[in-house]
């Protein structure tokens, strides 16, 4: 019982650290005017705040490796397992994303690229989408967080096919996508968008426990997020004609 109380504790600690560091993150976002260089809010502020974030668990990384050294992915691991689960997800996503992207057309339930279609804020979305959400996110929910709550709960659930540890990370890293405040108390959040992080999230975990490495996940978010927005871009410049 004071074994299984300490890992909640730990959990808890845990799930607190990484839900508040990227909301941290954007407040010092928020100190920076950003008007000169991308004037309707369509990439630089997201830009900082993950590349704060990822500062902030990279030096939580250097640190906790003093102490205790584990590996966070640092490396290409098991390539032959990176490179076909990284295909395999493309190439399932891609199609999924065309499909889902032409049901909401035809449905009417669309929604448009929330910028104007400027060259800058293509590029910069893009580019944000490709080099830093990927990467900073996996960094976090993946490196960081599987192999830290793995040190505190070693079980695996569902006849041993996935470990506690992915599926916590992955509710956390579904929680992370929902919007607080607390005066008022407010929680303002898009069911599909919790769910889909939560199952990407579970592919990404999966991913990097099989590979041992975090730069397969950063693959695969990237690829996810570059095929939505981009499949989100021309469908919004088609129907903008």
């Amino acid at each position: 019982m004071k074994k299984a109380m300490k890992s909640i504790l730990w959990v808890l600690f845990f799930t607190f650290l990484l839900l508040v560091v990227p909301r941290l993150s954007g407040m010092i976002a928020n100190l920076f005017d950003y008007q000169a260089i991308d004037p309707d809010g369509a990439y630089a502020w997201m830009s900082l705040r993950h590349l704060v974030q990822a500062l902030i668990f990279l030096i939580f990384i250097v640190i906790l490796n003093i102490f205790k050294p584990l590996k966070y992915g640092f490396g290409w691991g098991n390539k032959e397992v990176g490179k076909k689960y990284v295909l395999s997800f493309t190439l399932i996503f891609g199609a999924g994303s065309v499909v889902s992207h032409l049901l909401t057309i035809l449905t009417g339930s669309f929604q448009q690229f929330p910028y104007p279609l400027t060259a800058s804020n293509i590029l910069g979305q893009l580019s944000f989408q490709l080099l830093l959400s990927g990467p900073s996110e996996e960094l976090i929910f993946r490196a960081f967080a599987i192999t830290m709550l793995g040190v505190v709960i070693k079980n695996r659930w569902f006849n041993g096919k996935v470990s506690a540890a992915n599926i916590i990370a992955a509710v956390i890293f579904g929680l992370a996508h929902m919007s607080f405040s607390f005066a008022p108390f407010a929680v303002v959040y898009h069911p599909f968008q919790v769910v889909m992080a939560i199952v990407l999230g579970l592919f990404y975990g999966d991913c990097y426990e099989k590979t041992k490495s975090m730069y397969y996940p950063m693959m695969m978010h990237s690829i996810s997020n570059i095929v939505m927005v981009g499949l989100t871009i021309i469908a919004t410049f088609i129907l903008s004609r």
